[in-house]
């Protein structure tokens, strides 16, 4: 799916994970797309209501980045982060 699909299918005033700062912590409200990389984000615990937080962004270009969910922490892709709208 590609950004701009992924843009019309948030909510208005929607933030993205990509947003967050090395350290910030938000909730997740939803994850868009129905597709497997989608799918596969919310089966290891990127659900709705789930407490995430930054923990280190790669130089240069901030990809990927470190994200905390749970007890877990795992490198996500920006393509992947941005389909993890939060609160």
């Amino acid at each position: 799916m590609s950004s701009e699909a992924l843009q019309d299918a948030a909510p208005p005033e929607s933030r993205r994970l990509t947003a967050l700062a090395v350290g910030e912590r938000a909730r997740v409200a939803l994850v868009l797309a129905d597709d497997p990389i989608s799918r596969r984000l919310i089966e290891v615990g990127f659900v709705p209501g789930a407490f995430i937080e930054v923990i280190a962004s790669m130089w240069p270009a901030a990809d990927p980045l470190a994200i905390r969910v749970g007890g877990s922490t795992f490198a996500l892709r920006r393509h992947e982060a941005e389909r993890i709208v939060i609160t």
